[in-house]
């Protein structure tokens, strides 16, 4: 494997693991339980193992993007806010892979008001974005 798929998959695994630590203390700060692994589980009835295997899969697949076509593409000279824009755009990719998602499965129910799974999920994003992006760099 060569070095930028390294950096790349090792950028999206970092950006996972934040992100999921954030996910874990968010409930502590008053924001509902967001816990992805838990959500693709449940919609395709399989082990908890294999959400959390998809969860990073994911992270690896949003990471690749940024790395090959995101951060090509984008002209945003500022690494945080490159970042923070890729956390955004995975945020929306994210819904809608979630609405094709209860599309196929039927999806377990979400704690919380919208509202706050939605900024909970925008600072996960946010969060992601920034790291993957401050991993892969320019």
């Amino acid at each position: 494997m060569n070095n930028q798929i390294t950096k790349y998959v090792l950028a999206g695994v970092l950006g996972t693991i934040i992100m999921t630590l954030i996910m874990m203390v968010a409930p502590q700060m008053g924001m509902p339980e967001m816990a992805p692994w838990k959500l693709l589980s449940g919609a395709m009835d399989v082990s908890i193992a294999i959400g959390w295997i998809m969860h990073f899969m994911i992270g690896i697949l949003f990471a690749l993007g940024y790395g090959y076509v995101f951060a090509p593409n984008v002209n945003i000279p500022n690494i945080w806010l490159k970042g923070i824009a890729f956390g955004i755009v995975a945020l929306i990719a994210a819904q809608i892979g979630m609405k094709i998602m209860g599309m196929i499965f039927e999806m377990p129910p979400m704690d919380g008001s919208m509202p706050m799974r939605l900024l909970a999920m925008l600072i996960g994003h946010i969060v992601f974005g920034v790291v993957t992006a401050k991993v892969i760099g320019k």
